[in-house]
């Protein structure tokens, strides 16, 4: 087992099954069995250690501590060459060989294409060198990524799923030298994998997982059997990560918890059946379908990490694996700013291109800057994750949440520059003599990085539950049941003696008479993001303080506060990101203009943000909703045809 390996498990061997009541800190009490179930799982899968390097995890606490993204990482010389050298070589593929509009009719990525990526070493790009793979960093990974993004979503998704959260990635955090030996090899020959873990009634709550795997009575090899949905590349793949529920775990106290393992699992094993191919909007040529599994022999060495510690690796292997998407929200997005820039000054309407009248040059605007914030977001959580002592949890899941959201409004913006025009087909804009941009298709590929890896609700909670965890520890004590009256009072002075010291440090700060003055015209955007950081974590406390326990319910409102730290970490990145490229080029002050007009835009944003926390209809809402799910309102459907499944 490698050095980083090691470190991996032993990060994760840290924390203890916390899959009982007692060993939780969050009080299941008053849940009921299922949910308190669901929770303790996932519960015992976090990471427990503090975010002690995390610059976004500081922000909900109210530090902003400018030296984590400051200055602004860089490649070396060396590396910036080897990403520029395969992403040209790429891009030259891309543009000769792979008919995207083709593979979005035809739903098939053609086998003279996947022979290509395979020449060019795309299926080993995160492969390590010693196993004849790229052993590209995730910088320049994500480089190519955002390439092939622009040009076809599909082939994107092919090789995101197969390296980020298909094998490659899992064994090279967990995996055993005996199993690295074996399998990263064959992926640079150009076999493919992929990832099996949702199923037809599991999607976010993993407690709820029917797969099983029973271990033989020699205790040699476990069979496998249970369905599983939405597999990527698993209609082709030559070996899958497999989760699958093994024996439950019994506890000292005599209950008995789920648990989750991980598995290898090859194609050429007997029992795997494909029972149907999905189709959907979007990324329409990816291979993605529903997998059963009827006694499948996987032998023990074939477990990764180890017994019950499936969801540990999920959630470990994502933090990395969902930074493809801001990867390929910002290709999606610097093709949409080509496209813009192209329109805006062919199209003569009014006697002007439309790029100049305001209503197009707003629009442009937005595209551009956006694109810069995303490109700022995907480059600095990237060299996030080439340095293993990075905590990446909370800036991944802000980079999956900022750039899907943000690239979404980028194509819709671009659409709707482009008028009917964006909303034709590019084969069809090409048979009647026009320029073939495929926006439409962009769009369609493009609405479902809102879904996949975390749904934009999801990682809004996610990231709620890493924005409390500081909180609950130094509660811990008083939210255990069963304690003892002196114990009690001790946590309550422990509490009080925190807080006393914390909360009005919220108020009073450095902040007040802070200038930042090293950024020039920027400094103003980072000024507020420190002010700001203090009123978002005194906010925090005050819902935490008035809902207590119910806050976990209030799920706009954590949502909300979720999005203003989201927005300050970007912001904040992107004034970084625009002060290296000034003071690599101070002539060009492009940086600062659109770092500029990005920060503009989002302050009002959070202004918005805040302003919704205590005005809005929350309450209605959630009334009139509970009275259309009773039926109350059916009569509002009448007159159109309904078939009802």
């Amino acid at each position: 087992m490698t050095k980083s390996t090691q470190k991996n498990q032993q990060q994760l061997d840290k924390q203890s099954d916390l899959a009982s009541d007692e060993q939780t800190i969050i009080d299941t009490s008053k849940m009921n069995a299922d949910k308190a179930a669901s929770l303790n799982l996932t519960e015992a899968a976090r990471d427990n250690d503090l975010q002690q390097k995390s610059f976004a995890g500081q922000l909900f606490m109210g530090t902003c501590q400018t030296d984590l993204i400051f200055p602004f990482p860089t490649q070396t010389s060396e590396e910036q060459n080897i990403g520029d050298k395969l992403v040209a070589e790429v891009c030259e593929f891309l543009i000769n060989h792979l008919d995207a509009e083709q593979v979005d009719a035809t739903q098939t990525i053609p086998d003279d294409v996947i022979q290509g990526l395979i020449k060019m070493g795309l299926f080993a790009m995160k492969v390590p060198k010693k196993y004849n793979g790229l052993g590209l960093s995730q910088v320049n990974y994500n480089r190519v990524m955002m390439a092939i993004s622009a040009h076809c979503g599909s082939t994107a998704v092919l090789l995101s799923a197969h390296q980020s959260i298909g094998v490659p990635q899992p064994l090279k955090m967990f995996g055993t030298e005996q199993q690295k030996d074996k399998y990263l090899p064959q992926f640079r020959a150009g076999k493919i994998s992929a990832f099996a873990l949702t199923e037809p009634e599991v999607g976010s709550d993993p407690a709820k997982m029917e797969t099983t795997a029973t271990l033989s009575k020699d205790g040699k090899h476990y069979l496998i059997n249970g369905i599983k949905l939405w597999c990527t590349n698993g209609l082709i793949a030559d070996v899958l990560v497999v989760m699958a529920q093994t024996q439950p775990k019994t506890l000292t106290n005599g209950k008995q918890v789920k648990q989750i393992t991980a598995f290898i699992v090859e194609k050429a094993m007997p029992g795997m059946e494909v029972l149907h191919r999905c189709d959907f909007m979007g990324i329409r040529g990816i291979q993605n379908g529903l997998i059963k599994f009827t006694n499948v022999k996987v032998p023990l060495e074939n477990i990764i990490l180890g017994e019950g510690k499936g969801l540990k690796l999920a959630l470990a292997t994502l933090n990395t694996g969902r930074l493809t998407l801001p990867a390929a929200a910002t290709g999606m997005g610097k093709y949409c700013l080509a496209v813009a820039r192209d329109w805006g000054n062919e199209r003569v309407q009014w006697g002007m291109p439309i790029g100049k009248h305001e209503a197009g040059a707003k629009k442009i605007a937005f595209i551009a800057s956006s694109t810069f914030a995303m490109e700022a977001v995907t480059y600095l959580t990237s060299h996030m994750a080439d340095d293993p002592n990075n905590d990446l949890r909370i800036e991944a899941a802000m980079a999956k949440l900022f750039c899907s959201e943000l690239a979404w409004e980028v194509v819709d913006t671009t659409l709707q520059l482009r008028g009917g025009r964006g909303y034709e087909k590019a084969s069809s804009l090409k048979a009647r003599g026009e320029k073939p941009y495929p926006i439409e298709r962009l769009m369609r590929d493009c609405r479902i990085n809102r879904i996949i890896e975390g749904t934009t609700d999801i990682m809004k909670l996610f990231l709620a539950r890493e924005a409390m965890d500081p909180h609950l520890k130094v509660a811990a004590d008083l939210l255990k049941k069963n304690l003892p009256v002196e114990q009690k009072i001790q946590a309550g002075v422990k509490l009080a003696s925190f807080y006393s010291t914390w909360y009005p440090t919220q108020w009073v700060n450095s902040t007040l008479w802070a200038s930042n003055d090293k950024l020039g015209k920027l400094s103003k955007h980072l000024s507020y993001v420190e002010s700001n950081a203090h009123k978002l974590a005194r906010t925090i406390f005050h819902y935490i303080g008035l809902y207590q326990d119910r806050l976990e319910r209030k799920q706009h409102i954590l949502g909300l506060l979720m999005e203003v730290g989201t927005e300050l970490f970007a912001m904040a990145v992107t004034c970084s990101f625009a002060k290296s490229k000034l003071d690599a080029n101070p002539e060009d002050l492009t940086p600062q203009y659109l770092a500029d007009v990005f920060c503009l835009n989002r302050k009002r944003k959070i202004e918005r943000l805040f302003d919704t926390l205590s005005n809005n209809d929350d309450h209605k809402e959630n009334k009139l909703a509970k009275s259309i799910l009773n039926g109350d309102v059916e009569w509002l459907e009448k007159g159109i045809p309904w078939v009802d499944y």
